[in-house]
């Protein structure tokens, strides 16, 4: 892309059409759409770092957070894509490179802040990646890692249920260690974590399925549909009603009838009988 066009472009509008893109589950949409951000701000960083050397007035730049922010960005929502899409080597190096964003100059006090959460969002990942991988003599340390850090319990979990999942483990102890943290779940608001909550009562869903413990598979599920529902997220709701129907001949009446509630509010209260 000309530098004409990247300077044009607003990093922080870069940033919402990559949220847009993780919420959609577009991988693809998301590594190009991290690109562009990437090259956008490096544009500007060079630009100015050529006007402190010839000593010229620095570009205003309007935007929410330090410069540095967009760069861990960009190479945040491309690792996550990669790894969704199962490139874990391709992952592995953006997570290397928002582990130490240290090297721009200029950084001062907030910048060395954005700096060091990403060195923690680097570390928290690492792990998640490598338990994903198939590296799964991690999960204790990993588990320590949650207790550690108590906000990262709710995606750690989910984590943890998807490794088990993917490589055929029995989790259940370590889900029982987090029974507390995990009760505290619902009481969460903000569109992240309810994001993390929908994914992590999904996952767990097919894991007490595959466990045959349906009763269990249907309270969360049920949860995972209301989630679902209650974000709009088309694609999210289809799985859990099809997970829900595969867990239909063991459901309650009661349960049958909460889902044709929240059917009926699809329909915006009409009748689906």
């Amino acid at each position: 892309m000309r530098p004409s066009i990247l300077k044009s472009l607003k990093p922080d509008v870069i940033v919402e059409m990559l949220e847009m893109a993780f919420r959609l589950e577009n991988w693809d949409k998301m590594i190009k759409t991290a690109d562009i951000l990437y090259d956008c701000v490096q544009c500007i960083y060079q630009e100015q770092q050529y006007r402190k050397a010839k000593e010229l007035l620095l570009l205003p730049l309007e935007l929410e957070h330090p410069l540095v922010y967009y760069y861990g960005s960009s190479h945040l929502m491309r690792g996550i894509a990669h790894q969704e899409q199962g490139q874990y080597v391709e992952s592995r190096v953006c997570i290397d490179k928002y582990a130490e964003l240290g090297w721009l100059e200029g950084l001062g006090e907030e910048g060395l802040e954005v700096v060091e959460e990403f060195r923690f969002v680097a570390q928290a990942n690492g792990h998640a990646l490598d338990l994903i991988s198939g590296r799964v003599e991690g999960l204790d340390a990993y588990a320590e890692f949650l207790r550690e850090n108590p906000e990262e319990v709710l995606p750690g979990l989910d984590t943890i249920v998807r490794t088990a999942l993917r490589h055929g483990l029995n989790v259940d102890d370590l889900i029982a260690t987090f029974a507390e943290q995990t009760a505290e779940f619902g009481t969460y608001e903000d569109e992240g974590n309810l994001a993390h909550y929908y994914h992590y009562s999904y996952h767990i869903a097919l894991y007490h399925k595959r466990t045959e413990r349906r009763g269990e598979a249907l309270k969360q599920v049920l949860q995972a549909l209301s989630l679902a529902h209650q974000s709009g997220n088309d694609g999210h709701f289809k799985r859990s009603l099809a997970l829900f129907e595969s867990l239909r001949e063991g459901a309650t009446g009661e349960q049958v009838r909460e889902v044709q509630e929240i059917l009926r509010g699809c329909l915006g209260g009409e009748s689906i009988e």
